[in-house]
């Protein structure tokens, strides 16, 4: 066995290796660059060494230092993670040489599989079917919009060596295919170093099934189920779950037999991942294909762990050592079900837009790492992020994936709701409201999931999840609750004028525009009359307020401002304004304040850098015209023009680097 591993990555993934590691006795070397100086995973390895500047480009990405920080600190072995250089065959060779393990995959494995388009041939020698498409060079914007149109609508263009949803663009029409060729190639470049695109059929209501390969050196391949990931966003997943709710026992044997003879066609051994299409539309499940096999450990590998109770990362460095595996297939077995939701800096109520900044209050609703692969209680955190740090514009937007398991589908979604509620995130834009509705969503519940989902579900972007009427008369009680406990200690202050008044016991409270009559008591609260049986503490200044109704438990984010309290519980955030009933009948003389129009200037909607500006000075646009595209968290966004004008000044140039709320341009 090893005696040193050292992690050729960052943040939750090298914390995710390390933890194993540590268990196993094995002693870790993290190597980091100058943005993650402080970051947890340097904390937590036994050694760390620097190498070099933020852009993963000057750091993670250059084989040269980690093999020097190989030697400097004596490792035998080195874990890739995922993304950065796993799947650079370039690297496995240049570790080879220096008498480095690589734990991962054959050199020739990766070489087969990790480049789309060679892996989709070997697939069709192996008799694996595949999405129809064209597997070749593609020259430039002409001979793609030529192939698509033979192909036939809507199509997929994907950066040959892409993965993690970049470099990719779905394309509807001929113009689609204009405007985005040329940014998938970039994408490709900027990211992977290879601008080769390829073009596919888009499969209509499409679910993404991946079936997770583990195999050793001495030729024993097992599949280890399936995952079910569809529920996408920008061709990057969000939600994952094992099992599937749509596939059978009979589908799960024969997907996962042709995935171990595709795995078995190259020599693969160690963690991989074959990632499917199933056609929705086929009730009988038969129509899966190949989309690409990744030969790594993918992100969403703990609820296959929850599931079997398989440590994947420790099997992986078995393996790489030359032992044999354990396990047959008869052992891989089915328990319960585990949901993973991936928390990401991008803020949904503004269009999901990427989010840069420092982490100003951060509490997990259990602590990272902690418990085995089911986590604590069913709940597990994988995280690589602590309070006080920033999530920069370098790296992934991730901060943490949230896993909770359960004996039934239901009891693990439910358990996804209640963590999230728990989860306290401020300083930046993050989605955690908007994984507690898909959590909740009915949709989602039934288990009718399609790539399409989110898409087809908030057409209009995101505002908040749907709110039972009961969870709004929580709300109001607890308002109310802490009006009077504010109250209560604004009065005991000393010196203040009513320190010799009882607080107010009556209140109006006004939730989604909607006022409700709160009365405290000595014993009891009452809403609009009716008795509300809660239990609840709450000292002035708590962020978290934890209530038990009727037998069930409600935790509640709570902040304070001028009217009241912005809450925020079951996927929504609420503006409640909170009065003394003697004093909410003046709030209606109030004037309301109406915002700028702002509709003339192309505002930045996120840090990011100006690649491309597509108009100059007093060109006349059109509404949705694009005018600007921003790179940012290694995705490119094109920014439109909201209505039709004629650009009057260009206040960036190609290139700049701009700030959040930057103004680009100006229109007449």
């Amino acid at each position: 066995m090893f005696k040193k591993i050292l992690i050729a990555n960052r943040g939750e993934i090298a914390c995710r290796v390390i933890k194993t590691a540590r268990r196993m006795g094995i002693a870790t070397v993290a190597v980091y660059s100058d943005a993650d100086a402080r970051a947890p995973f340097v904390q937590m390895a036994d050694e760390a060494v620097h190498i070099g500047a933020s852009p993963a480009s000057e750091s993670y990405l250059i084989a040269d230092k980690i093999i020097a920080a190989c030697k400097q600190t004596g490792a035998d072995a080195v874990h890739p993670g995922y993304g950065f250089l796993s799947e650079r065959t370039s690297f496995a060779e240049a570790l080879a040489k220096e008498g480095i393990a690589f734990v991962g995959p054959p050199v020739n494995a990766i070489a087969a599989m990790g480049d789309k388009i060679e892996s989709k041939k070997l697939a069709l020698e192996a008799g694996v079917n595949v999405v129809p498409g064209f597997v070749g060079e593609i020259d430039d914007t002409e001979h793609a919009v030529r192939i698509a149109n033979e192909i036939g609508y809507p199509v997929m263009m994907k950066a040959s060596a892409g993965g993690g949803g970049k470099g990719m663009r779905l394309a509807y029409d001929e113009k689609d295919v204009r405007e985005g060729f040329e940014a998938t190639k970039r994408e490709g470049l900027n990211s992977f170093g290879d601008d080769r695109v390829f073009i596919e059929k888009f499969i209509l209501n499409p679910r993404h099934i991946e079936i997770q390969i583990l195999g050793d050196q001495h030729g024993n391949i097992l599949y280890l189920n399936e995952r079910e990931c569809s529920i996408q966003r920008r061709h990057q997943k969000v939600v994952e779950e094992a099992p599937s709710p749509f596939v059978t026992e009979k589908m799960r044997k024969a997907m996962g037999e042709q995935c171990v003879a595709l795995a078995r066609a190259v020599g693969y051994y160690s963690a991989g991942t074959v990632e499917l299409i199933v056609s929705g539309a086929d009730p009988t499940g038969e129509s899966f294909y190949f989309l690409e096999m990744n030969t790594r450990l993918q992100v969403e590998h703990p609820v296959t762990e929850a599931i079997t109770g398989i440590d994947l990362v420790e099997q992986m460095i078995r393996v790489a050592a030359g032992e044999k595996l354990e396990l047959t297939q008869d052992d891989i077995k089915i328990d319960g079900w585990a949901i993973e939701n991936r928390v990401y800096a991008e803020d949904p109520y503004r269009g999901f837009l990427p989010s840069t900044g420092r982490l100003v209050r951060y509490r997990t609703p259990v602590p990272a790492w902690a418990g085995d692969e089911r986590g604590e209680d069913g709940v597990r955190v994988d995280a690589g992020v602590e309070e006080g740090g920033e999530v920069s514009i370098f790296y992934d937007p991730m901060i943490a994936k949230l896993i909770t398991w359960g004996k039934t589908r239901d009891e693990a979604a439910d358990l996804q709701v209640a963590a999230l509620d728990r989860f306290e995130l401020e300083g930046l834009g993050h989605n955690i409201d908007f994984l507690s509705a898909i959590m909740q969503h009915p949709r989602f519940r039934a288990g009718e999931l399609t790539t399409g989902f989110i898409a087809e579900e908030y057409p209009e972007g995101f505002s908040g999840a749907e709110v039972a009427e009961d969870v709004v008369r929580a709300l109001a009680a607890i308002a109310g609750f802490m009006a009077s406990a504010e109250a209560d200690r604004a009065r005991r202050t000393d010196g203040q004028l009513g320190d010799r008044l009882e607080p107010p016991a009556k209140w109006q409270v006004s939730v989604g525009g909607a006022a409700h009559k709160v009365k405290i008591g000595h014993k009891h609260i009452k809403v609009d009359g009716d008795k509300v049986d809660i239990a609840l503490e709450y000292t002035p200044g708590d962020r978290l307020v934890v209530a038990e109704i009727d037998g069930d438990e409600l935790a509640v984010k709570v902040a304070k401002t001028r009217a009241g309290w912005r809450m925020t519980t079951r996927g929504r955030i609420h503006n409640v304004q909170v009065l003394p009933w003697h004093i909410a009948p003046l709030s209606a003389h109030m004037i309301e304040k109406i915002p700028p129009d702002l509709s003339r200037f192309l505002i930045c909607p996120m840090p990011g850098l100006l690649v491309a500006l597509h108009v100059g000075e007093g060109d006349k646009v059109e509404a949705g015209q694009p005018l600007a595209t921003v790179e940012a968290m290694k995705m490119e966004n094109i920014l439109r023009a909201e209505k039709t004008g004629t650009v009057k000044t260009i206040n960036a140039a190609q290139g700049d680097s701009l700030a959040v709320d930057a103004v680009i341009l100006e229109m007449e």
